[in-house]
């Protein structure tokens, strides 16, 4: 909580650093007011609590209440929040409680495309560290409302092998063997594969998840089917498989039937539009 306010100090600080002068000139010190926020677009609503803090600590009398829940789609018209109190706060507010609300919708409606396209499989749409900087807390929450989950929050969270992990190991065998020495049991290994030929070098490894990175349609399927026979011939659980790369509304659903686990999309943070959403004084 008090990074969240630190956070949101800053973004208000960003937008007037010395005061709004036009609120200021215009509106009395005691006045109060109301006013209305508003999808303009169809959408999957997130941020609202975010947005109440925002005029909370600007006013503690100022005060938002939600008309929808996080995680909520709404139509365009719809009356998403209403906000009571100081008109100053309110102006003053405005523009960085929609920045935030916005962006988190934004991210939230377009985790809820590639969710829907997949929920048939039983396929899981996870999100990546390509968030905006200091923004990764609120931007994965966002993934969740969409119906998301959340990969790694951080480095720290847990060991995923990438490409040139190996390649400063010398092999994909040698990282994983590195990484065995020295991190404690309780911790997953994922591997990073480029090629059939790591995904079957990763299942010697006995690693307990194999992300299939930038893979065709048709190599995912082979792969999924080496993982399979493994699998059947060693007795052994197969380890989860996650695809990433390449990865849009137009092919996830193709890729979802291939019997893979989880499909992580980096453009969920880094690619999604913000929603339309305005603040009408009433």
């Amino acid at each position: 909580m008090e990074r969240l306010d630190e956070l949101i100090f800053r973004a208000l600080s960003e937008d007037a650093p010395f005061g709004d002068i036009t609120t200021e000139a215009i509106i009395p010190e005691n006045a109060q007011g109301s006013a209305i926020m508003v999808a303009k677009q169809e959408g999957v609503i997130c941020g609202l609590r975010i947005a109440a803090k925002v005029f909370a600590l600007l006013d503690s009398e100022t005060k938002l209440e939600a008309k929808v829940g996080e995680g909520e789609k709404v139509g365009v018209g719809k009356v998403i929040a209403e906000v009571k109190g100081k008109l100053k706060a309110i102006l003053i507010g405005e523009r960085t409680a929609l920045n935030f609300v916005q962006r988190l919708s934004g991210i939230a409606t377009l985790t809820s495309k590639f969710v829907d396209k997949v929920a048939p499989y039983g396929v899981k749409i996870a999100d990546t560290r390509k968030t905006t900087p200091l923004y990764r807390a609120l931007e994965k929450y966002a993934v969740r409302c969409g119906g998301g989950v959340n990969h790694r929050f951080s480095l720290s969270d847990g060991v995923l092998i990438k490409d040139n992990h190996i390649r400063a190991a010398g092999s994909l065998t040698e990282a994983v063997r590195r990484v065995r020495a020295r991190v404690h049991h309780l911790l997953r290994i994922e591997v990073e594969a480029q090629s059939l030929a790591q995904v079957e070098e990763a299942l010697e490894c006995n690693v307990d998840a194999i992300l299939l990175d930038n893979f065709s349609l048709d190599e995912i399927r082979n792969a999924v089917q080496i993982v399979r026979e493994w699998s059947q011939r060693t007795g052994k659980p197969r380890p989860l498989l996650e695809v990433s790369g390449g990865i849009d509304l137009e092919n996830v659903e193709a890729v979802a039937q291939t019997g893979i686990d989880i499909i992580s999309v980096g453009a969920l943070t880094h690619s999604a539009k913000a929603l339309d959403i305005s603040l009408e004084i009433e």
